[in-house]
């Protein structure tokens, strides 16, 4: 059975939900597809008017942020309903399921304002409603038209342990609960409309795989399916060489490697979340990248190195993908923003061993994730990268590790520059060439911009590099010229 599995962002539903539905309705027409399953977020700023009016409500007692929230969300859903001409009996049904949403939020919030707390636990009740508010909102837009469905609770699929806010799938739980809830509706010839973002623990309380979290849904429920493709819908057509924003001559890149996209989504690109790739990895799904508001375009194709994808076709008739890779090894360029470089130094350092592990002891006691890390040769120091947010703590955290060091001058102590951007540049075939390392900092030298501290893994898929903040977008610029895609033989 080939299934796919397609989702939609909050975008996406939320301005162009039309555009969804025909979108399905296509697939279906499509007799490559004999089940379709389709992942939906929450409309657009939903999620987040939820959490505020929450965070308010604990942080004050205040209800009024909520209250008006609840307000908004209401008039949200049923505006598009209006939009997408749904007949009366089936707006009512949808607007019930909405409202009784928004009533538990209520009682959450007030529960929170009473207590004054607001617990990850509590984030992940509030954090789920926006996606199964538009769950009841997208099955009736899609019935309209004919398309039978089923709403799917991804808290009836997805099993995980109790890390609120962060949560881990367990995938053989996962299985059997995918194999007994949607197996059925595919065999039906229904569409499973499911929640994404959400899951629940084995207790079946809510949890979530983190904020962004629905194209990891997605991801998910084609591994457990044993899918043949993964398609993500959203407001931008693929992974672009760099953001348009900063490269004016930035391009949508047509095809990538699986390591290519995790590291391009770890390091900033915000079209996917990082972890989105390990399971279409462990079963070489591929993946499309696709525009919403322009479903025609090719947008971006993902596989596995070349092998192992087992519908390859869609790769294979894409016009215009020449292997050019050899010579312009560099196919995009990313920076992640507000970051923090610390760095612990000194002579004590040399040749004593269980430092390094001392300081992410330190690290990871803060719940902190680290971005990048180098060391000299010497051993004198060891720079890592967190957020802004973190730094103060973190640094907290690493003094008082190393405070009896300190005192007897054998670490000179902890320097922190801030902000700065993790400038990232990503090629899968940069470690079959000579001289690449050498090209990108000559172009950075060239622009003139200082790089504080450098990190290339064994792998060679990406280089990264450090750079105060206001020299990012020059950095970003000089360095994407080295794509090819901005190559005067590709842009004459």
């Amino acid at each position: 059975m080939a299934t796919l599995v397609m989702k939609f962002g909050g975008t996406s539903v939320g301005k162009g939900m039309d555009k969804c539905v025909e979108i399905v309705q296509q697939t279906i027409a499509d007799t490559r597809w004999t089940g379709i399953v389709v992942v939906t977020s929450a409309l657009t700023q939903v999620t987040n008017k939820l959490l505020k009016g929450a965070e308010n409500a604990a942080a004050h007692g205040d209800l009024q942020h909520a209250q008006h929230a609840v307000q908004e969300i209401e008039e949200q859903h049923r505006v598009l309903a209006g939009k997408m001409n749904l007949d009366e009996a089936t707006t009512q049904d949808v607007m019930a399921k909405v409202c009784d949403h928004l009533q538990y939020y209520m009682q959450l919030c007030q529960a929170m304002g009473v207590i004054r707390e607001f617990s990850a636990r509590g984030m992940d009740a509030v954090g789920s409603l926006g996606e199964r508010m538009a769950l009841p909102l997208l099955c009736g837009a899609l019935e309209q038209v004919g398309v039978p469905t089923d709403a799917v609770d991804a808290s009836e699929v997805i099993v995980t342990d109790s890390e609120f806010q962060e949560a881990r799938p367990l995938m053989d739980k996962s299985k059997d609960k995918a194999t007994q809830r949607l197996l059925p509706v595919i065999e039906q010839g229904k569409v499973a409309v499911v929640t994404g973002f959400v899951a629940a623990n084995e207790a079946g309380t809510t949890t979530t795989l983190g904020r962004g979290g629905s194209d990891y849904s997605a991801a998910l429920l084609a591994s457990l399916l044993d899918a043949a493709e993964v398609w993500i819908w959203t407001d931008v057509t693929g992974i672009m060489s760099a953001d348009p924003r900063v490269a004016s001559d930035a391009k949508t890149i047509p095809r990538l490697s699986l390591r290519e996209v995790a590291e391009l989504a770890y390091f900033g690109a915000k079209v996917l979340h990082p972890k989105t790739i390990r399971p279409v990895v462990e079963k070489s799904i591929p993946l499309r990248i696709c525009n919403t508001f322009d479903p025609e375009a090719e947008g971006t194709y993902v596989q596995g190195d070349g092998t192992g994808c087992r519908r390859a076709r869609s790769f294979e008739t894409l016009p215009g993908l020449e292997d050019v890779e050899s010579s312009y090894p560099i196919k995009a360029v990313t920076a992640m923003k507000d970051m923090a470089l610390i760095t612990l130094s000194g002579r004590g350092m040399i040749g004593v061993a269980g430092l390094s592990a001392r300081l992410f002891g330190a690290v990871t006691s803060t719940n902190t994730s680290v971005s990048l890390i180098t060391q000299a040769s010497s051993e004198q120091s060891i720079c890592v990268a967190v957020t802004v947010g973190k730094c103060e703590q973190v640094v907290q955290s690493v003094q008082s590790e190393f405070e009896k060091e300190m005192e007897v001058n054998d670490i000179d102590g902890i320097s922190t520059k801030q902000p700065v951007a993790i400038i990232t540049v990503v090629g899968a075939e940069m470690c079959n060439q000579v001289g690449v390392a050498g090209k990108v900092f000559t172009a950075i030298g060239q622009a003139e911009v200082n790089v504080m501290a450098i990190a290339q893994g064994s792998s060679e898929v990406s280089i990264s590099m450090v750079v105060q903040q206001d020299q990012s977008n020059l950095a970003c610029q000089a360095l994407h010229r080295l794509t090819r895609v901005s190559s005067p033989e590709r842009n004459p």
